[in-house]
């Protein structure tokens, strides 16, 4: 299959991008920025902006399917631009789906936040039925989009769907992000460096390997379900849970400070995958100790 891939140079894009070319599909990227690998993989490149409609349909030539990752915001996002990229995440999706179905694409997956559409839980674990009350920016940029999908594929028939996306780590991960805080804090531990946690360390993370992220992906591409689909554990852990799982891997008391907590983070955000493991026939093969040995051998390796 013919795949594009926006946003395909960062961390899920190179995991995602790696697995289609390994299953034969046919990959073209576009980004801002040409990452090595994707000349590595002889992956077509585009750079540019979601903005820029012409470049937009020139990567949409002869593609089947687009694998939608492209986002300005990031999930603690409180800046005052966040209501300019929200807005922007939009309108850039808008007219992704317009070209779409301009040049006659069959499947459409989206990258979703089950990590904040949902906002406080209503229910744990949190089902794809449950209330969404995004309580960032980030979030209700993602329940926006999701809404979108449901427009175009009941206007124009294209195939859509939603991944709800817990919070995913592993390789290729950089160490130094604000995203994604099993890398940061592994890294840290190698180093000796101190720990930072927002809050008392009892905030509980549905954490989901980057593997099972990338099989989720294929799975819905080559499959037709449709709407929304949480992928995640299903496993609550704590940043504490974390931090003691960590530091038993690494062998040594770990240094960690205790920062005030913030608007942005809810209590507990867990997925009931219920709906994936039907509709995908999938389910995560890497539990959360086996995905911290891999990320902690990828960061002495690389890092």
């Amino acid at each position: 299959m013919k795949v594009l891939v926006t946003g395909g140079s960062g961390f899920l894009g190179h995991n995602i991008i790696l697995k289609l070319c390994e299953t034969g599909h046919q990959v073209t990227c576009l980004d801002r920025v040409e990452a090595p690998f994707l000349r590595e993989l002889g992956v077509r490149f585009f750079a540019g902006e979601m903005a820029d409609a012409g470049v937009v349909d020139q990567a949409l030539e002869g593609v089947e399917a687009v694998i939608h990752l492209a986002c300005s915001l990031l999930p603690q996002s409180a800046d005052a631009d966040s209501y300019l990229n929200m807005v922007a995440d939009v309108g850039n999706t808008m007219k992704l789906l317009e070209g779409c179905v301009r040049r006659e694409v069959r499947r459409f997956v989206f990258f979703s936040s089950g990590g904040t559409v949902y906002g406080k839980l209503q229910r744990i674990p949190a089902g794809e039925d449950c209330p969404t009350n995004p309580i960032c920016s980030y979030g209700i940029s993602k329940l926006m989009i999701e809404k979108c999908l449901r427009l175009y594929n009941h206007r124009c028939g294209l195939a859509t769907c939603a991944l709800r996306l817990a919070n995913p780590y592993g390789r290729f991960q950089r160490v130094h992000a604000r995203q994604g805080v099993i890398p940061v804090f592994c890294y840290q531990a190698l180093h000796g460096e101190e720990i930072r946690i927002w809050g008392d360390g009892e905030v509980r993370r549905d954490f989901i390997y980057v593997d099972d992220a990338a099989d989720a992906v294929l799975r819905a591409l080559d499959g037709d379900a449709g709407g929304e689909i949480n992928i995640g554990s299903g496993v609550a852990t704590s940043l504490n849970e974390l931090v003691a799982a960590i530091q038993e891997l690494v062998g040594r008391k770990l240094k960690v400070c205790y920062m005030d907590s913030r608007d942005c983070d809810v209590p507990v955000s867990v997925l009931d995958i219920t709906r994936a493991r039907t509709l995908l026939n999938w389910c995560p093969q890497v539990d959360l100790r086996r995905g911290l040995e891999m990320t902690l051998d990828w960061i002495v390796k690389n890092c």
